[in-house]
């Protein structure tokens, strides 16, 4: 007999190799439109107006917004792939099969989560493929860049499947990404630095968690940032446990799919 350890591999180990299946066969969806949309903000951001712009904190305009918009696409992608799976799930009544079966509701967001990241770090390696058409970017810590992008990835995954569980109706699943989600990222130092704000503004902006993350993957390429590296990174580290637990809480609840 299998030891529960294994059981749980192999149940993890289905749910991930389902969301990489389902990324990659709609890949036109899932990895085209975001590798257009971000050579177009490196064209009019990075180019036409960086041009005129000029230097941002030392760097050139271009090489500052790189590490931001490589952050833009891997939150909307992890974001956008959990949500929109898992929802499609509970939408077909396929995920109440799951809570019945001998599966954790850990096991179940894990293997959800996983598919997110995959998504994510996938746009982001695209992204960073593209950037190097017009920029050579300095890397001053690649474990700091890969550790970054992982926990960001997770973070966005976990928030895309509270979106799915809290949602009833495919409106809602559009709501968060539009009206908090990319204004969030807009406002989060992607393509300034918050050190050109009055100091009310500054403190508002330290509220937005887009902003941590932001500074710290951009403190991994070109050595600085508008916040501490340790604040940042606990920030994260925060959002996930209490992502992780709210959702946790929610699933076994069958918040959404029992009521």
């Amino acid at each position: 007999m299998k030891s529960s350890s294994s059981k749980v591999w192999v149940q993890y180990a289905t749910i991930v190799r389902r969301e990489i299946i389902r990324v990659l066969r709609i890949w036109l969806q899932t990895l085209i439109p975001p590798a257009i949309t971000m050579s177009l903000y490196f064209i009019i951001f990075g180019r036409l107006i960086g041009s005129r712009i000029g230097s941002m904190a030392g760097f050139s305009y271009m090489d500052f917004i790189v590490p931001g918009l490589i952050m833009m696409s891997v939150i909307t992608n992890s974001y956008g792939n959990v949500v929109s799976s898992f929802f499609s799930t509970k939408f077909q009544r396929s995920v109440e099969e799951m809570l019945v079966a001998p599966l954790s509701e850990a096991v179940i967001i894990a293997g959800f989560v996983s598919g997110g990241v995959f998504r994510g770090l996938l746009n982001g390696a695209i992204v960073i493929a593209i950037s190097l058409v017009f920029t050579r970017l300095p890397v001053q810590s690649p474990a700091l860049l890969v550790l970054i992008i992982v926990l960001t990835s997770v973070l966005f995954s976990l928030a895309g499947f509270c979106n799915a569980m809290l949602a009833k109706k495919f409106d809602d699943v559009s709501i968060i990404p539009t009206f908090v989600l990319t204004p969030l990222s807009y406002l989060g130092g992607v393509f300034y630095s918050i050190q050109m704000l009055p100091e009310f503004w500054q403190l508002v902006s330290r509220a937005n968690p887009i902003l941590y993350m932001v500074n710290a993957f951009r403190f991994g390429f070109l050595g600085v940032s508008d916040v501490p590296l340790s604040v940042s990174i606990a920030m994260i580290l925060l959002f996930i446990v209490l992502l992780f637990g709210l959702n946790l809480v929610l699933l076994k609840k069958g918040y959404g799919i029992r009521s």
